[in-house]
């Protein structure tokens, strides 16, 4: 009888202290993604899920809630409970309309807490092949010659590539006229047909066109080289001032989140980031691999929204 009594005591102790704590996960999570289903970002949650299933013995659930540029992904983790079962898969777009959008649901830094930077997605500058320009530094002198002639397309006003876009117009010195579409699809079709002049967008999708002569790739905007295009020299080589994205890939949770959560996901990450299949499949479709602690996470996403202010002042972009 005592030692029951003992037993029914010490329990709830020994479940509150760390032995329970370093339980999670104990039941499913959940990764919300502001794209649709079949898009890069979502492939990438869905492997990354797969693999903390396979490792937690837990189900990992992407759930895709596209529309109004990341809010309706970001809103509801933001007031969901904080209990590291909820977790935004962050894009540029979150980061983005910080910059853009003054009137949010959310505050994008109070209201979350980093987890991990993942990495960065390389966007590519193509032209046509009889464009005329065959470096990135002939392009910059055609532009300033024809300032406001040459026109660009990329993905809806607002995206990554846009945003890259605007950014490489200003560093470089050139006015150039913005056309958005739909879909970064639609912008590089309109290349090859001729009605317009350059396409800024992801390597993914257009490396295929490369390959094939369609396109002729100038420059990535990867830090460095990417190995899927050796031969094709980064922005940065030309112009220091895109030695770093201005936009990344990133793993965010509600603000007041347990620390032990937020540790437990961050080393899964880690782990998941280094397997030898996810770096090579990563690489493939010229994603590159950059995690973090969850401070410096913080500290990069607070620098990013803060370089994407300066350049809507810049380019002289107005908020919605």
């Amino acid at each position: 009888m005592i030692h029951r009594y003992l037993l029914a005591v010490a329990l709830p102790t020994l479940l509150s202290g760390p032995a329970f704590s370093q339980g999670y996960p104990t039941k499913p999570i959940r990764i919300v993604v502001s794209t649709t289903a079949g898009s890069q970002p979502d492939m990438l949650a869905r492997m990354f899920g797969q693999k903390m299933t396979e490792n937690w013995g837990q189900p990992v659930v992407v759930e895709n809630r596209p529309g109004a540029n990341g809010t309706l992904a970001a809103a509801p983790v933001a007031k969901g409970s904080p209990d590291g079962y909820t977790i935004l898969y962050a894009l540029p777009n979150f980061a983005i309309g910080a910059a853009l959008e003054p009137n949010l649901p959310y505050d994008p830094v109070k209201d979350f807490a980093g987890v991990t930077q993942i990495g960065f997605t390389t966007n590519v500058l193509v032209v046509s092949p009889t464009l005329g320009p065959r470096t990135l530094a002939d392009f910059i002198a055609l532009a300033k010659s024809q300032p406001g002639k040459l026109i660009f397309g990329t993905s809806p006003t607002g995206s990554a590539a846009h945003l890259s876009g605007a950014r490489f117009n200003v560093v470089a010195g050139i006015k150039t006229v913005h056309v958005a579409f739909k879909g970064g699809p639609e912008a590089a079709i309109e290349v090859m047909a001729g009605r317009i002049h350059y396409n800024i967008g992801t390597l993914g999708f257009l490396l295929q066109f490369i390959k094939d002569g369609r396109f002729l790739a100038l420059a990535v905007t990867s830090p460095q080289r990417t190995p899927v295009l050796p031969d094709v020299p980064a922005l940065g080589e030309t112009l220091a001032e895109f030695r770093r994205p201005e936009t990344s890939h990133g793993l965010l949770v509600p603000a007041g989140t347990p620390r032990s959560a937020i540790t437990a996901v961050n080393k899964e990450m880690a782990r998941i980031l280094a397997l030898p299949d996810v770096r090579q499949r990563t690489q493939d479709i010229g994603y590159t691999i950059d995690p973090s602690t969850p401070e410096e996470y913080n500290k990069i996403l607070r620098g990013q929204i803060a370089t994407l202010q300066k350049l809507v002042r810049d380019a002289g972009l107005r908020p919605k």
